[in-house]
């Protein structure tokens, strides 16, 4: 029996402009996703996958990688997908019978990594570039693949397409006034970028990635709430110009602080920079009817 664990992540950075070979800054996530694989006399492989309420699917595969039997056919269509994709890359990966047991830390609607976490444990059990299996299935900049295995704070580029990752000491002394509320709606990440990509044909962006690239490379090094609030309203308003979308401070109006869209902007986290405590914060969002807040510490090592 084989265990790995990868950790899920926070892009607080460099959204959708990481494509377009902005620095990012990332940060691997406490909740993750473990995966054990057992080997078993039957040929088939068995595939059981759990999230924090219990059961998330099941399903049995055939020495093809084809669906026998499952309790949701779309989520297993696209393992077998994945795993034939693994298959390319590894060709003696399945010669043998195999049980996999996957067990997510968080709710898979939050947008933490469901899938790059997945991407990262198949790539260490079949011993395969994950970067490359990213490519052949779900697609993106890979910076989700380099929070999955690391130990701290990121940050991210791509060289043409290759990923350079860079260990970076983020620890902000006013924490304690950071905070990640989720809007409820989970992105589809492969469809956001296909809608960034066809914007990019109409707009030049180069001097948009230079802006942010500045803004990542000067956060780590900011030490009060209200110097962050102004570099991350510089980012939100950037990327809205660029999206041709309204910032997220705009639903919010009374909020009293500054909110910076994670990630796909319309659903995924939102960070909270604001002088109100947790209570407050909390309390606020809720009455918005969004009721999953997190302190900075609670999810973040």
């Amino acid at each position: 029996m084989s265990t790995y664990q990868a950790n899920g992540k926070l892009l607080l950075t460099g959204e959708y402009l990481v494509l377009k070979g902005a620095l990012a800054l990332a940060v691997p996530t406490k909740y993750g996703q473990s995966m054990v694989v057992e080997t078993r006399r039957a040929t088939s492989l068995q595939w059981q996958a759990f999230k924090p309420e219990g059961p998330w699917f099941s399903t049995t595969l055939n020495n093809d990688l084809d669906v026998l039997t499952t309790d949701d056919p779309s989520k297993a269509q696209r393992l077998s997908e994945i795993l034939k994709a693994v298959c390319k890359l590894n060709p003696t990966a399945f010669q043998k019978g195999l049980r996999f047991e996957t067990r997510l830390d968080f709710d898979p609607e939050w947008g933490l990594g469901s899938s790059s976490t997945l991407i990262a444990n198949l790539a260490r059990w079949a011993g395969i570039d994950p970067y490359q299996l990213l490519r052949m299935t779900f697609g993106g900049s890979g910076y989700d693949i380099a929070c999955a295995t690391a130990n701290q704070p990121i940050f991210y580029h791509l060289i043409g397409d290759k990923p350079q990752v860079h260990p970076v000491d983020f620890n902000p002394p006013f924490a304690d006034h950071l905070f990640f509320v989720y809007q409820g709606q989970k992105q589809q990440s492969s469809k956001e970028v296909k809608s960034f990509n066809q914007r990019m044909q109409e707009y030049d962006c180069l001097d948009d990635v230079d802006a942010v690239s500045e803004i990542s490379e000067a956060l780590p090094n900011i030490t009060t709430l209200a110097d962050f609030r102004r570099f991350i309203d510089v980012h939100e308003d950037i990327l809205a110009h660029c999206l041709d979308r309204e910032p997220v401070r705009t639903q919010h109006p009374d909020f009293e602080g500054s909110l910076k869209s994670l990630g796909a902007w319309g659903g995924d986290f939102i960070m909270a920079a604001t002088p109100w405590s947790y209570d407050q914060v909390a309390d606020y969002f809720k009455n918005k009817g969004l009721a999953t807040v997190f302190k900075y510490h609670d999810i973040i090592p």
